[in-house]
């Protein structure tokens, strides 16, 4: 029957994102808007199925901009947060003029947790944007 509190396993885990991807229907017009917010350069990789560009990883978690079959854009849905660096100002001033709405700016989550801001993408995925600063 069901196993109780004490038997369970505890789950030891670093982070519980391994891998996230960033649904496209205009690949290059996604590509070039994550580009130039964060101001990196996506290394492309395409098969006949998918195009997939990936962030630069360092930190162990890695993620990519997928275009293909079942990859929709949505603001609906779970919220993914991206690491903005020092001052996530930096990367949502350039969101406007990359092609994306900002539909929540900067705020205070608390002096511990840092500051948060939401945005819509290029293609209409709501995101969020996260520092400490």
């Amino acid at each position: 029957m069901g196993g109780s509190s004490s038997r369970k396993k505890k789950l030891k885990t670093k982070n519980y994102i391994s891998w996230f991807e960033i649904p496209a229907l205009d690949f290059q017009q996604a590509v070039n808007f994550y580009n130039e917010i964060f101001d990196i350069e996506m290394t492309q990789n395409s098969t006949d199925i998918n195009a997939m560009a990936f962030f630069p990883e360092t930190s162990g978690i890695g993620g990519a901009v997928i275009a293909g079959p079942g990859s929709i854009p949505a603001s609906i849905g779970p919220l993914l947060y991206l690491n903005a660096g020092d001052d996530l100002n930096n990367v949502l001033n350039k969101v406007e003029a990359a092609g994306g709405r900002i539909i929540m700016t900067k705020t205070l989550i608390s002096a511990e947790e840092g500051y948060f801001a939401i945005f819509i993408d290029s293609q209409g995925n709501k995101l969020a944007l996260h520092s400490n600063n």
